[in-house]
């Protein structure tokens, strides 16, 4: 089996890339995360609607663009990369559903949980926010709402199977890009005359982040080809991993400086906690690999 990407999976990762390192690089992440109070860039939202980015799954026919769940998984792992903030999944998965979700023209937000996203600024919600009251976000770009009772993205079992999947797309992103966060700072670091990087307790720091994509990536890809239920709790649960613990690791190879307003990486670690949160978290996808486990010893 041939996992390796296609010409053109690559040029659209590379695509996807481009358009958010222009619009969304570390500059616009850092005054975004200092503004005191989220705000969504709707100019942005609808640059990516133009992109194809919500509409990506959505047929030709229904003026999307007609690729698969593959391709979705590579754009959120771009968007990952980044740190992209807005309801992302939400917004995607309401294409062809919800008028001017395809185009960047709405901002659909769902309630996840017992936890809603940008719900103050969301056009349409799916799901029952009836309640919702403002929490503290640990994320800085990110408000989030409780509502009173847990309810899962609308209810559907597939939608909480994409969230889960896109979540994990977004994890692994971030998890790709705080190891090369650690790495570049174990390189350009020194101390007692020699990069940071050169001793043994760093480098197997910066080995295992590695270790931690990897596996993760191969994870998440393969469910994204197979779209098993039980694919993607293990895609979820490795990716969660390799986003929170990566972003931990790449704290300690910075040293304390790591979770100042000086570093980005606080930022990575942040929203990986809040992604944990999310439909098909440590929870479910443990009690799934398990259901499928005792399944089979039945």
């Amino acid at each position: 089996m041939d996992f390796q990407l296609t010409d053109d999976q690559r040029a659209l990762k590379r695509g996807v890339r481009e358009l958010l390192t222009a619009r969304f690089g570390p500059d616009e992440l850092r005054a975004a995360a200092g503004a005191g109070s989220p705000d969504l860039d709707r100019a942005l939202w609808r640059e990516l609607g133009e992109a194809g980015f919500f509409a990506l799954r959505l047929p030709e026919s229904a003026g999307g663009v007609g690729l698969g769940l593959p391709e979705a998984v590579l754009a959120f792992e771009e968007a990952g990369r980044v740190l992209l903030p807005g309801p992302l999944i939400a917004t995607h998965l309401a294409a062809g559903a919800v008028d001017g979700a395809a185009t960047g023209e709405a901002v659909v937000t769902a309630v996840d949980g017992v936890l809603v996203e940008w719900l103050d600024q969301a056009d349409a919600v799916r799901g029952d926010a009836t309640g919702a009251e403002p929490l503290r976000s640990v994320d800085p770009l990110t408000p989030v709402h409780r509502v009173p009772v847990a309810v899962s993205p609308g209810a559907d079992p597939e939608a909480v199977l994409l969230t889960s999947l896109l979540t994990a797309a977004e994890q692994l992103g971030t998890a790709a890009r705080t190891c090369e966060l650690a790495v570049q700072h174990a390189r350009t670091r020194e101390q007692f005359g020699q990069p940071i990087g050169a001793f043994q307790a760093v480098k197997h720091l910066c080995a295992q982040l590695l270790v931690r994509v990897e596996v993760a990536r191969a994870a998440v890809y393969a469910a994204a080809v197979t779209a098993d239920p039980v694919d993607v709790a293990a895609a979820r649960l490795l990716a969660d991993e390799a986003a929170v613990r990566g972003a931990r690791d790449c704290l300690q190879v910075h040293g304390g400086m790591g979770f100042t307003w000086e570093s980005d990486v606080h930022l990575f670690l942040k929203r990986a906690w809040l992604r944990t949160q999310r439909a098909g978290g440590v929870t479910e996808s443990e009690e799934a690999l398990a259901d499928d486990l005792l399944a089979g010893v039945g």
